[in-house]
C-alpha cells in the first residue's frame, strides 16, 4: 500500500510540474526579451510583440531583491504596449559591484542607488521603440529611490511605489503617485502609504480613492493588495491591475489588459516538487540499520529548544557582527553558528537523561545521501526560483560566501537535527525548535531593530523554507534512519539562499 500511494504522489506531482512549467514557460509567449548590461548594471528590457513606438517604464527591485523578483509587473506592462525595464541594483542579484556605506546612515547608498537608477532610465530613453515618455515603479527599498529619481526628472509621468517609505514625498511631487501596500504587510507601511496620500486629500484619504487628476500630474492613490505581505505583494492580481490601470491613465492607453498570473503556478511548481521528493527519497541508501538521534523526551526537548533561543541574542547584541561583505549575512551566519553550539552543549547536558541510540555508520552512504538531498534542494529548486523569483545561482564573489555563511548553518541544523530526531523523538520537536529560532530571531530584532528590522518583514519567507525543506529532511531521515544528510541538505541550502539574497556591501 506505501508503495502504491508513493508511486500515486510521484505521478501526481509530475502532472503538477509539468502543468506548472508549460504555464511559466509560456507567460512571457508574444513579448520580445533582451538581456544586456548598462555599465556594469545587469538590465532585462520586455518589449511587446509590435514595434509601434511605446512608453518606458523602468521598474526597480527592492532590499534583498533582484530583477526576477519584479517580473510580473514587467511582463504586464509589456503585454499591454509598454516597454518595461528592470534591473539589478548595486551590490544585489548579479550585479558585480557591492554597495559601499553605512546602510543606517543612508547617504551614500541612496545617492548610489539613485545615480545606478538614473543611468538606466538615460540608457531606456535611447532604447529603439521608446517615445519619449517615462514612468517608474519600485518596490520597498526601491520606493524611495524611484521617488526621488521621480521628483528630478519632471519627464516622469507617473510613479508606482510599492510597500513605499519615502520621507521626501511632497502634496506635489512626485507626478501621479501611486502606493500600493500588501493589506498583511507591518502597519507602518500602511500608516505611511496613509501619510503620503493625505498630503493631497485634506487628511481624509481612504483606501481605494483616487485624488486629484493625473491630466495635470496630482492624482495620488493607496492602494491595500488583499491578502498578501512584503514579497506576496509583488505577485499579486491587485497589485498587476491597479499597477496597469495607473499607467494606462497616466499615458492615455486602453485601461483594461491581460495581468500576470504567475503566483498560483509558482505555487503549483514548488509544491510538486516538494511532493516528488517524498517517493524520490525512498530511494536513499540506508546509512545506519537503527534510527538514530537524541530521542528526547518533552522536558529535555524544550529545555534544549529554549536555552539558546533566549541566550543567543543577547549575546551578539553588543557584539560587532559586520565581518562579511554581505549585508545581514554576517549577522545570520553568526546567529546560526552561537545557536548551534549552544543547541550542542544542551545536548551534552540532557544526553545522561536521555535515550540516544548509537549504531554503526556507512560513512560512504551517508556521503551518497547527503550530496542527493543537497542536489535536491539546491539545484531542483534553485532552477526554477532563479528563473521566475529570484536570483539563484551565484555570481564568482558570492561563493566565497556561501561558504563562510556555511560555516554558521552546518553547525545549527546538524545539531537541530539532531534534537529532533530519533525513534523515539517526539513528532512536534522539528516545529518546535524552528518556533524557537523564529522567537531568537525576534528577540534579536527587538535589542537592535535599526540594523535588524528587514529580518521582520522576511519571516513569512523563512517560514516556508522551514516548511519545505523540514519536509525533505524528515523524509531522508525516515529512509536513511540518520539525521545527517537531511542537516547537511538544509545547511548547504540555506546558506545558498542567504549567499545569493542579502547584498553585497563595503562598509
Amino acid at each position: 500500500m506505501r508503495r502504491i500511494a508513493g508511486l500515486l504522489v510521484g505521478f501526481l506531482a509530475v502532472i503538477a510540474i509539468a502543468i506548472a512549467l508549460y504555464q511559466l514557460h509560456h507567460g512571457a509567449d508574444g513579448l520580445r526579451v533582451q538581456r544586456t548590461v548598462v555599465g556594469a548594471t545587469p538590465v532585462t528590457i520586455f518589449r511587446p510583440g509590435t514595434d509601434a513606438p511605446a512608453p518606458v517604464i523602468v521598474i526597480a527591485h527592492g532590499f534583498a531583491g533582484s530583477q526576477q523578483l519584479m517580473q510580473p509587473f514587467a511582463e504586464t506592462l509589456a503585454r499591454n504596449g509598454y516597454i518595461a525595464v528592470t534591473f539589478d541594483f548595486l551590490g544585489h542579484g548579479r550585479n558585480p559591484h557591492p554597495m559601499r556605506g553605512d546602510i543606517t546612515e543612508g547617504i551614500a547608498i541612496t545617492s548610489a542607488l539613485l545615480n545606478e537608477l538614473t543611468e538606466v532610465a538615460s540608457a531606456a530613453r535611447q532604447f529603439p521603440g521608446c517615445d519619449g515618455r517615462l514612468g517608474v515603479l519600485g518596490h520597498s527599498m526601491a520606493s524611495d529611490i524611484v521617488i526621488r529619481f521621480a521628483q528630478a526628472s519632471p519627464d516622469v509621468l507617473a510613479t508606482v511605489a510599492v510597500s513605499v517609505f519615502s520621507p521626501v514625498v511632497t502634496a506635489t511631487s512626485p507626478r501621479n503617485l501611486l502606493v500600493i501596500v500588501g493589506a498583511l504587510e507591518p502597519a507602518m507601511l500602511r500608516d505611511e502609504g496613509l501619510r503620503i496620500v493625505n498630503q493631497a486629500a485634506s487628511d481624509n484619504a481612504v483606501a481605494g480613492k483616487t485624488y486629484g487628476v493625473a491630466a495635470d500630474g496630482t492624482a495620488r492613490k493607496l492602494v491595500l493588495a488583499r491578502g498578501v505581505e512584503h514579497i506576496g505583494v509583488l505577485y499579486s492580481h491587485d497589485s498587476m491591475v491597479e499597477a496597469l490601470r495607473w499607467m494606462n491613465t497616466a499615458f492615455s492607453q486602453p485601461q483594461d489588459g491581460p495581468v500576470d498570473r504567475r503566483g498560483r503556478w509558482l505555487a503549483l511548481l514548488f509544491v510538486g516538487l516538494v511532493a516528488l521528493a517524498w517517493p524520490l527519497s525512498k530511494m536513499l541508501p540506508v546509512v545506519s540499520a537503527a534510527s538514530v538521534g537524541a530521542n528526547l523526551g518533552w522536558k529535555p526537548l524544550i529545555v534544549t529548544a529554549f536555552v539558546p533561543s533566549l541566550i543567543t541574542p543577547l549575546i551578539l547584541w553588543k557584539m560587532p557582527t559586520d565581518f562579511l561583505t554581505i549585508l545581514l549575512g554576517d549577522y545570520l551566519t553568526l546567529h546560526f553558528l552561537i545557536y548551534g553550539a549552544l543547541t550542542t552543549a544542551m545536548l551534552v547536558y540532557v544526553r545522561n537523561r536521555s535515550a540516544t541510540i548509537e549504531a554503526p555508520i556507512n560513512w560512504r552512504r551517508l556521503a551518497v545521501a547527503a550530496t542527493c538531498v543537497a542536489a535536491c534542494n539546491i539545484v531542483a529548486f534553485g532552477l526554477p526560483l532563479d528563473t521566475w523569483v529570484f536570483a539563484f545561482i551565484p555570481i564568482p564573489s558570492r561563493l566565497p560566501l556561501i561558504a563562510a555563511i556555511a560555516c554558521g548553518t552546518l553547525p545549527y541544523f546538524i545539531a537541530d537535527e539532531w534534537a529532533t530526531r530519533g525513534g523515539k523523538a517526539r513528532p512536534a520537536a522539528y516545529a518546535l525548535t524552528k518556533i524557537c529560532l523564529l522567537l531568537s530571531l525576534g528577540i534579536a530584532i527587538l535589542l537592535n531593530p535599526m540594523k535588524l528590522f528587514f529580518l521582520a518583514i522576511i519571516v513569512p519567507a523563512i517560514l516556508l523554507l522551514f516548511v519545505a525543506f523540514g519536509l525533505i529532511s524528515r523524509w531522508a531521515y525516515a529512509a536513511t534512519h540518520h539525521p545527517l544528510p537531511g542537516a547537511i541538505a538544509n545547511a548547504a541550502v540555506f546558506a545558498w539562499a542567504i549567499g545569493v539574497t542579502f547584498p553585497m556591501i563595503v562598509r
